[in-house]
């Protein structure tokens, strides 16, 4: 979705163009809907940096505040216009693929089809590579299997998630007073000011409080990388806290996993506002929490919040708001499902897809 500029190559060769968006139809809705507002009402988006203004995005039910646009787009000297432009320009393409399906995303897909300069939208998702990871010596795996059904959250922050040293502290000590079992996926952070992936720690003793791990031996596990697909569609999962990743969350909505969002880099904190305020189907961490590569300071958020999430997240199966959510979650799973079987919405539209791309060829 960002090699817009392979349209130019392709229109030289006289080829149609199509383009597969990874992330969710609401993000792409609200960039293209930026990128009108900046055309035809010479709208400056960083006047929303710091703000606690609501813009109103078509592909969303409700206002979304400017609290959880992409940090790219707040900072000017990160040129967000070129990053407008260069997701403004899938409105050349022939039609665009989306990483979702309608069920999930009825509003935000019928939105972006209603429009008149938008191409033909084609959600094709959860596209997903479930149990890719799996492998029945996974440390893991092999703890999971002693733990009870639904008992176990799990920490997860993507392939580049990573906290420093103080975050640490305050997730340890959350799990701790919280009293559930917990599998922790706990990586290296790179240097600050710089991008790149999370290294393991030699020993997790150096940054996990005094005696973390003797404490908590019959309740939790700190890991390094996880198989992240492997584990969500293990039976003793009961919740998920995340970074947001439209991947991630279309694999707990697969598995029908309820989620935690902690949103850090990138779009994921208008995923976790998708799945808070918009669909109804997480809990709140800290929705507008911001941790990337170029990011200089960041806010530890505190052990008693982190805990409350949990708290929240893990009494989902009970009465109330939170067991709507987890009822929403296992009815989505189902749906998620249908949607890739034959005679689904996904895999109707990835045959209109097919058919219209064949009549643009000949």
């Amino acid at each position: 979705m960002f090699c817009s500029c392979m349209l130019d190559l392709a229109n030289e060769f006289g080829l149609p163009t199509y383009v597969f968006f990874t992330s969710n139809a609401g993000f792409l809705g609200f960039m293209l809907h930026l990128q009108t507002l900046r055309d035809r009402h010479n709208l400056d988006i960083t006047e929303y940096k710091d703000s606690d203004s609501e813009l109103d995005i078509p592909s969303f039910t409700i206002p979304v505040p400017a609290k959880v646009f992409p940090s790219r787009l707040l900072d000017k000297e990160r040129e967000p216009d070129v990053f407008i432009s260069i997701l403004g320009r899938l409105r050349e393409a022939k039609g665009i693929m989306v990483n979702t399906f309608a069920e999930l995303e009825s509003h935000a897909i019928k939105s972006l089809s209603d429009s008149d300069d938008i191409p033909p939208i084609y959600p094709v998702g959860p596209i997903l590579n479930i149990n890719r990871d799996k492998r029945d010596d996974d440390v893991a795996l092999i703890w999971l299997d002693n733990q009870p059904k639904y008992s176990v959250v799990f920490l997860c922050f993507g392939s580049m998630g990573s906290f420093d040293a103080d975050q640490v502290l305050e997730i340890a000590h959350a799990l701790e007073r919280s009293g559930h079992r917990f599998l922790w996926s706990l990586r290296w952070p790179q240097p600050k000011g710089k991008m790149g992936f999370p290294s393991e720690y030699s020993d997790l003793n150096e940054v996990l409080p005094e005696g973390f791990i003797e404490r908590t031996v019959g309740m939790g596990k700190v890991i390094g990388w996880a198989p992240q697909e492997a584990v969500l569609s293990h039976p003793a999962l009961g919740g998920l806290v995340s970074h947001c990743g439209w991947n991630s969350t279309l694999e707990s909505v697969w598995c029908g996993v309820p989620m935690a969002a902690w949103p850090l880099y990138a779009e994921q904190q208008m995923n976790a506002f998708k799945m808070l305020k918009d669909l109804g189907m997480a809990v709140k961490i800290k929705m507008d929490y911001r941790k990337d590569f170029m990011t200089t300071e960041t806010i530890v958020v505190t052990a008693e919040v982190i805990e409350n999430g949990i708290r929240k997240l893990m009494d989902s199966g009970g009465e109330g708001a939170s067991g709507e959510i987890r009822n929403k979650v296992e009815e989505m799973k189902k749906k998620s499902r249908m949607a890739v079987a034959e005679g689904g919405s996904s895999y109707l539209s990835l045959g209109r897809f097919i058919e219209d791309m064949m009549g643009n060829i000949l």
